[in-house]
């Protein structure tokens, strides 16, 4: 499977609300990286925002000790 169809599940799975805290903070981890948070439509964008806010994750798409010391969301 390719990167783009995993990701096109991934999203359908976070907006269905079946993904787990771990698998939200890797989702957006890549989207910040690859700079999609920006692109997709509001609500990403503003996730992402709010998690780098939160210094779970940082401007540059890496997870950060506090989101590892606090047992990601």
């Amino acid at each position: 499977m390719s990167r783009m169809s995993a990701l096109v599940i991934d999203l359908q799975q976070y907006e269905a609300g079946e993904m787990g805290g771990d698998e939200v903070l890797d989702l957006f981890a890549f989207l910040i990286k690859t700079n999609m948070a920006w692109t997709l439509q509001g609500d990403y964008g503003r996730t992402a925002r709010a998690l780098i806010d939160e210094g779970l994750i940082d401007e540059a798409g890496e997870i950060t000790f506090l989101a590892l010391s606090v047992g990601r969301p």
